[in-house]
């Protein structure tokens, strides 16, 4: 018998208690879905899920007889947080789709594991651990966890049908968890189904995009989104742009251990087009920091090879630093993709690695003027005084930013006798 009975986070007394509460009494509750599966994988288990045959009012009454706090989370839906010795647990009633229409269901409570299980998506996310730790598997998710096999429950179609965001989970979970070639009947059925996701909110999507885009390694995912049809339906960008910078990006990233970033990521397959990407933006309801972070990199210039510190201390002044640091670590991983036996291309990766560090130490300098200080000095308010601001920044740029408000109140005095 699998079992998770010897893991850490299945032995914390707070999910003892919780599990000790919901059972019995006609009860019964077992931890579900991603806990279960990360276990059976060697991986992480962050949140610890729980489905139980307790309706949602039944488990608020036994927490609260409990002392233990009960959060309506969504209580609609069958779902309450329940919150023991400050670890939180989401504690879900069986259900069962009434109606669906593939952006939305509606659910009834019921008590059948069997038919909890196969209302879920994929086979992996469905394995439920009881009290004992004893994992139960109902729709054949084992030997998938043993394979790796990210594989649809029952007809992939239907699934779909159900859900189409489960068209993007299916990429996610084989980008995440999946090896190999994905199972052939749910890349069929997410390709037929495709154009449903129109009819998603853009929320929805790029929420899940970017889940995918933050696997160790989506490489392989994109590349079948491609093939099928799916990538270019929710980031038409990409269509004729090319995914492949991707594989070099990845290895970069796992070499020089730099973090996953799903908007480096989505740079390195999208054009550096910012009015393209400010519509990509506002298409899928990106927030404000990530827009701007793709913006900043397509506007942001390629310092030349041969810059030197001085001019690219300037560059930095007078650009989004992010934007520009994007722009280097996607050249540099570009530049080792090709440097194997290269002397110039190693010469190329040295250089961009010296640059990319100089530019995650920069700390930008504030100009130590402002437009108040123009007209104190007898400039009248206006157009005018915007000019010689500027012009007094360039002075002070030019002079490697060191300039103090006295050498800068000495220029502006020259400019204005001179304009006399």
């Amino acid at each position: 018998m699998t079992s998770v009975a010897h893991e850490a986070w299945f032995q914390d007394p707070a999910l003892q208690h919780v599990l000790e509460l919901l059972n019995g009494d006609g009860g019964e509750a077992r931890v579900a879905g991603g806990a279960v599966r990360n276990a059976l994988m060697g991986l992480p288990v962050a949140d610890v899920d729980i489905a139980t045959t307790l309706l949602p009012e039944q488990v608020v009454e036994r927490a609260i007889e409990a002392g233990i706090k009960a959060v309506p989370t969504g209580i609609d839906h069958g779902t309450v947080t329940l919150v023991a010795n400050h670890h939180a647990f989401e504690v879900t009633t069986l259900r069962r789709d009434v109606e669906t229409d593939g952006r939305r269901a509606k659910v009834a409570f019921g008590t059948g594991w069997q038919e909890d299980a196969e209302r879920r998506d994929l086979t992996i996310n469905a394995l439920y651990a009881d009290v004992r730790g004893e994992v139960i598997d109902l729709v054949g998710g084992l030997p998938d966890i043993e394979t790796r096999m990210v594989r649809f429950i029952g007809d992939p179609a239907q699934r779909i049908a159900e859900d189409h965001l489960r068209i993007l989970r299916f990429f996610r979970f084989f980008a995440h968890y999946g090896s190999g070639r994905p199972d052939a009947e749910g890349l069929r059925a997410c390709a037929r189904a495709k154009d449903k996701l129109a009819a998603l909110s853009a929320e929805r999507i790029w929420a899940e995009t970017k889940k995918l885009l933050s696997a160790a390694d989506p490489s392989r995912a994109l590349l079948w989104m491609r093939q099928v049809g799916v990538l270019t339906e929710i980031l038409p960008e990409t269509e004729k742009w090319g995914i492949d910078s991707i594989h070099g990006l990845v290895a970069t990233e796992q070499a020089l251990g730099w973090a996953p970033d799903p908007i480096l990521r989505l740079a390195a397959i999208v054009p550096p087009d910012a009015e393209r990407l400010e519509g990509l933006a506002q298409r899928l309801r990106m927030s404000k920091v990530e827009a701007a972070r793709l913006t900043g990199w397509a506007n942001a210039p390629m310092p030349p090879n041969d810059v030197t510190d001085v001019v690219f201390d300037r560059l930095l002044y007078r650009h989004e630093i992010e934007g520009v640091k994007m722009r280097l670590k996607l050249a540099l991983s570009l530049a080792r993709a090709g440097a194997q036996d290269d002397t110039a291309g190693m010469r190329r990766s040295a250089r961009l690695s010296t640059l990319l560090g100089r530019a995650e130490r920069y700390r930008k300098p504030t100009f130590p003027f402002g437009g108040a200080d123009v007209v104190a000095a007898g400039v009248p308010p206006g157009k005018r005084v915007g000019e010689i601001l500027t012009a007094l920044e360039d002075f002070w740029m030019e002079r490697n930013f060191t300039p103090d408000r006295a050498a800068l109140a000495a220029r502006l005095g020259e400019m204005i006798r001179q304009s006399l």
